[in-house]
């Protein structure tokens, strides 16, 4: 309870005496206000709560001062109707009462001020934070953060085929129509992996002749592929970081990681990456092979993790980690969603397809990311269709 006393001496005399004459164990504390100054509130039992003048306040104190101005209004509330209780008369009521509904008015416009603030403040922050991402099949997606859009590893022009299709011809499942021409405004392309199910010719060529100049992130791996098709390429080894500037002057940082190495030992690794959005709260991590050093990984946070969870395997050798390895990943990286990749379910033909076997179930994933990281959540895209985390 708020205890206060307000006016001149003898009109706090006055009310201490009515008040006392009805609760003798009372204690009187103040409550002081200065119109243009500060506001102190001391409350029964506790220290003194001192608010700094509103126009003086620094953002990251406003929870605080809001929270403390609600005190304050829910107090002289109380006091109002305790008045009106209690039937205190002559001069003091009317001061007093004048003085309650000048502070309300005022305390309230403030309150009012500051929660638009914080809720300006909020939205502002969520809406960099949002990473919209949309999954168009193999190894393909779209991310939109903080109004910047990534394309990354791209099949849109043709089948995957690695130019021997006899052996191998895969073409996706859903998304059949989707064409250049319906990709939204891009600012920047990531590749991963300098293969030809994520360095695509037959996309990125008349993507180059469409965009010259378009921002473009990779593993060095695919320099001589993609060095004839565009000007504006950074490539990053692991460890390695840049930005990606949008329109409007926001920016999100890449920092590369280690991935598969696909050739033999001394060969560089592929990558995967960290992308963190404008204002540096939310993390995201992808590398499409599920292959990851666990010593580097296990020294990044990610929010957001996206990685295939299903294995796929050729005798004898592993082409796409998951399951065990994607919770490993997800527990390393202390995620709190993990978006799971399809990546192998696509309508394919040709002599390896016979020979390519899934182990494990999406079901079967979500039963050991229980065990290891109970408060995950899993959120299976749907292809074309944005998903917001």
């Amino acid at each position: 309870m708020l205890e206060c006393a307000f006016g001149t001496p003898s009109e706090r005399a006055q009310a201490q005496s009515v008040e006392q004459s009805r609760n003798p164990s009372m204690s009187y504390k103040e409550f002081l206000v200065e119109a243009e100054g500060e506001y102190i509130v001391e409350l029964k039992g506790a220290a003194r709560v001192k608010i700094p003048p509103i126009h003086r306040r620094v953002p990251h104190e406003q929870d605080t001062i809001s929270i403390a101005i609600r005190v304050v209004c829910q107090a002289l509330s109380d006091m109002r109707k305790a008045c009106q209780r209690n039937s205190l008369g002559d001069q003091f009521s009317d001061r007093l009462w004048m003085i309650l509904d000048a502070m309300l008015r005022k305390l309230n416009k403030k309150v009012c001020a500051v929660v638009s603030e914080e809720k300006a403040m909020e939205s502002n922050d969520s809406e960099t934070d949002v990473f919209k991402l949309t999954y168009l099949e193999g190894n393909s997606w779209i991310w939109e953060v903080g109004g910047i859009k990534i394309l990354v590893d791209p099949i849109l022009v043709g089948n995957l085929d690695f130019g021997i299709p006899w052996l191998y011809d895969a073409a996706k499942k859903f998304i059949k129509n989707f064409k250049l021409d319906d990709l939204p405004e891009i600012d920047c392309l990531l590749i991963t992996q300098s293969l030809d199910d994520h360095c695509h010719m037959k996309t990125l060529k008349p993507l180059s002749q469409k965009l010259p100049n378009l921002r473009v992130v990779s593993t060095p791996n695919a320099k001589e592929l993609l060095d004839p098709l565009f000007t504006n390429v950074t490539y990053l080894e692991p460890g390695e970081g840049s930005e990606i500037q949008g329109k409007d002057g926001s920016s999100v940082k890449v920092r590369a990681t280690a991935g598969p190495v696909l050739g033999p030992p001394w060969q560089r690794p592929e990558n995967g990456y960290l992308v963190t959005s404008p204002s540096g709260k939310v993390t995201l991590y992808y590398e499409p092979h599920c292959v990851f050093n666990e010593e580097s990984v296990g020294k990044e946070r990610a929010d957001i993790v996206i990685t295939p969870v299903i294995k796929q395997l050729l005798p004898y050798f592993l082409l796409v980690s998951g399951q065990e390895d994607a919770v490993r990943l997800a527990k390393l990286l202390q995620a709190k969603f993990i978006v799971p990749m399809r990546n192998g379910e696509l309508d394919s033909k040709g002599a390896l397809t016979s020979i390519i076997k899934a182990e494990g179930t999406m079901q079967s994933f979500k039963e050991l990311l229980m065990k290891e990281l109970p408060d995950a959540k899993v959120l299976e895209p749907k292809p074309g269709v944005p998903l917001e985390i």
